[in-house]
C-alpha cells in the first residue's frame, strides 16, 4: 500500500495538526480507522486532523523535545496507515487507544535510541563504532524495550500504574484523569511525576538533563 501524500511528504510540507475541537465519538474513530484499513485516503485524512494534536501532545511529553515529537508524529501515522489492516483490533481497543499506545511506544523507543546514541559516541567515539555495530545494537535495543517497559511498569504502584495508563495509554488529559479518579489535579500530577520517575529509573534513561 502506498503512503498517504499527508505522511509521504517532505517535513517542511507536512500538515500542520488543526486546533483541537470537540473530540469525535469513538464509533465515529472506529468508522474511519476501519476506512483506514481499506486505503481510504480521505479517511486517513480525517483520522489524522481528528487525533494529531493528541498525537503530538503524548510524544511532546515523553520526549520533551518539539522537533522529535513531529518526527515520531509522522512515524505513528505512516505506521496507522501501514499496518491498521492487520494490527488494530477493535477487540483489544479503542482507536484512540491503540494510537496512543502506538504513539507512547514509539516515544519512548526514541529516547531509548537517542540515550543510547549519546551514551555509545560519549564512550567509544563514533570514529571506532562500524554501521553494522551500531544496526544491531538499535536493533536489539528496540526488540527488548517493549518488554523493558511492560517490567518496569510493573514496578510501579497500584496507583502510579493507573494514572500513567489512563494518562498515556487512554491519551487523557491529566485534568480528565483527575476528574476520572475524582482525586485532586495536584494529586495526580504527582503521582504521574513520580510514576515516570521511577520508570525512567527503571529504564535506565539519564534523567539529569
Amino acid at each position: 500500500m502506498d503512503s498517504p501524500r499527508s505522511v509521504d511528504r517532505e517535513t517542511e510540507d507536512a500538515p500542520s495538526c488543526p486546533v483541537p475541537g470537540r473530540r469525535p465519538a469513538d464509533d465515529r474513530l472506529a468508522d474511519r480507522l476501519a476506512a483506514v484499513a481499506g486505503g481510504d485516503r480521505a479517511a486517513f485524512a480525517e483520522f489524522y486532523d481528528s487525533t494529531c494534536a493528541r498525537v503530538f501532545g503524548l510524544a511532546t511529553r515523553v520526549l520533551r523535545n518539539p522537533a522529535l515529537a513531529e518526527e515520531v508524529t509522522q512515524e505513528v501515522y505512516l505506521q496507522v496507515w501501514s499496518t491498521a489492516a492487520r494490527q488494530y483490533d477493535p477487540r483489544q481497543a479503542s482507536p484512540i487507544g491503540w494510537l496512543m499506545t502506538l504513539t507512547h511506544r514509539r516515544s519512548v523507543d526514541r529516547v531509548r535510541s537517542e540515550q543510547s546514541a549519546a551514551d555509545r559516541n560519549h564512550v567509544y567515539g563514533s570514529a571506532h563504532l562500524g554501521r553494522e555495530h551500531d544496526v544491531v545494537a538499535e536493533q536489539v535495543d528496540q526488540r527488548l524495550d517493549e518488554q523493558q517497559v511492560v517490567d518496569c511498569l510493573d514496578s510501579l504502584t497500584a496507583t502510579q500504574r493507573e494514572v500513567i495508563g489512563l494518562a498515556y495509554y487512554s491519551g487523557r488529559t491529566y485534568r480528565e484523569v483527575a476528574e476520572h479518579l475524582a482525586v485532586p489535579l495536584p494529586t495526580v500530577k504527582s503521582r504521574i511525576r513520580d510514576g515516570l520517575i521511577r520508570l525512567k529509573n527503571c529504564l535506565g534513561v539519564n534523567t539529569d538533563a
